[in-house]
């Protein structure tokens, strides 16, 4: 591969330029001009994140910039490891955490396509063990918990976006809340297992009455299981991650690997900076695959996720999912009604211009959220910080990576925006 001039800018503004004889499964790489960036103005990305860095506040972030399928800046600061000073690498592989949750979407919509599912189809049908499910309805005098039957049962749709009644019980201290904390669901040892503790547990509120941030994703893992008859880490690998190349996203890392793991942080109560132990069975895809929150990437890797999702569905001729399912995916499924409730999670918050798809949350009217970003931006991300969001007005798909439990999201993440599109100099007429 020959390198000319617009390599040499690349190089000069911090872009990683892919390593011969890895074409095929890096994106290309171009000039900020050449694809309506302003690189000045672009180039303001560098000291705006690495202030995280430098203030102590994170231990390291890489950020990669694409428009129309071209990598423009990408860049990695601060460090893997702070104790061991592991300088910050850009394939450095991180805990996407919720991040995972589009990935298992595009399962999802996958299966949709081939006639596996309809978004009206109750879960039951498909679930044998919700059949049965019961609803909260507050207490009574005595404080014993009292229930009732859904108006409806949940359904698939409702599932995909956080309306079927389900929670997490990190979030809230409803006796409901309470069993999820004391049952531990997440826990089991398959994902079999898994749905059968949630299906003793009741439902937090009537299916389709709130949106409440949840295991759903996770219940989809296990419907991909059941619909495809391949276990979900098989699934994934097999019709996503082989396809698309993303040779770095797993459930597990490989011991030959870890070098390039970064360590996640917490805040301790003191304020400081802290790691949290690494799983000691890194190396072992779990027995419970959690697609709501299992997996390992690289800003590499879920670039080219992103950038299959932007192409309409097709990465470099895998064809993953059709122009029409990506757009069904993308689109805000909730009601009007649901935009002033105060739904949300953490600072992710539901609001007018800004909604939810299925398993991704979407700028519908991005000037009535407050942000500059292209109308039909979706994005997602993860407990440890992780976001990505695209812009399919503009063709622009954004990843940052960091690994800081409690980090600050919603700010890191219209900071992107804010810098993406003061550069865009360029932007599509729509």
């Amino acid at each position: 591969m020959r390198f000319g001039a617009a390599a040499l800018i690349l190089a000069l503004l911090g872009v990683a330029l892919p390593t011969v004889g890895a074409q095929d499964t890096e994106l290309p790489t171009a000039a900020p001009a050449t694809v309506g960036f302003s690189p000045e103005r672009l180039a303001l990305l560098n000291p705006s994140y690495k202030k995280f860095v430098d203030d102590g506040s994170l231990s390291g972030i890489v950020t990669l910039v694409a428009r129309h399928g071209k990598v423009v800046a990408t860049n990695a600061y601060g460090f893997q490891d702070l104790e061991k000073k592991t300088p910050m690498r850009q394939d450095a592989i991180f805990r996407i955490y919720s991040m995972t949750k589009p990935i298992t979407g595009v399962a999802m919509m996958k299966l949709y396509e081939q006639g596996k599912w309809h978004p009206d189809d109750p879960l039951s049908r498909y679930i044998p063990e919700f059949a049965d499910l019961q609803v909260y309805a507050g207490t009574d005098a005595a404080g014993a918990v009292k229930l009732e039957k859904p108006a409806h049962p949940p359904t698939v749709g409702e599932l995909m976006t956080h309306t079927a009644g389900f929670t997490y019980g990190f979030f809230g201290d409803t006796p409901v809340d309470k069993q999820y904390r004391a049952d531990s669901p997440l826990s089991a040892p398959t994902l079999q297992a898994f749905v059968e503790k949630v299906a003793r547990i009741p439902l937090l509120y009537q299916p389709g009455t709130q949106w409440v941030y949840s295991v759903s994703v996770d219940i989809q893992g296990h419907l991909v299981e059941k619909l495809s008859g391949k276990s979900l880490p098989d699934y994934l690998q097999q019709e996503i991650f082989g396809p698309l190349g993303m040779r770095d996203t797993s459930f597990a890392v490989p011991a030959a690997k870890l070098d390039r793991l970064a360590t996640i942080y917490r805040y301790d109560q003191k304020g400081a900076v802290t790691p949290t132990p690494r799983d000691a069975k890194i190396s072992t895809v779990p027995g419970m695959a959690s697609g709501g929150g299992g997996l390992y990437s690289t800003a590499r890797d879920y670039a080219r996720f992103a950038q299959m999702l932007a192409n309409g569905g097709v990465l470099n001729g895998a064809r993953i999912l059709a122009p029409s399912t990506v757009a069904l995916m993308r689109a805000n499924h909730l009601p009007d009604s649901f935009r002033d409730k105060g739904f949300g999670v953490g600072r992710q918050r539901i609001r007018p211009g800004f909604g939810f798809g299925y398993d991704v949350a979407v700028f519908d009217d991005p000037h009535q959220a407050g942000s500059t970003t292209g109308t039909g931006t979706y994005l997602w991300d993860g407990a440890a910080g992780t976001w990505f969001w695209i812009d399919p007005t503009n063709d622009i798909v954004f990843v940052g990576m960091i690994q800081r439990m409690g980090a600050n999201g919603p700010e890191l993440q219209n900071l992107s925006r804010a810098l993406v599109q003061q550069a865009l100099v360029e932007p599509s007429r729509h």
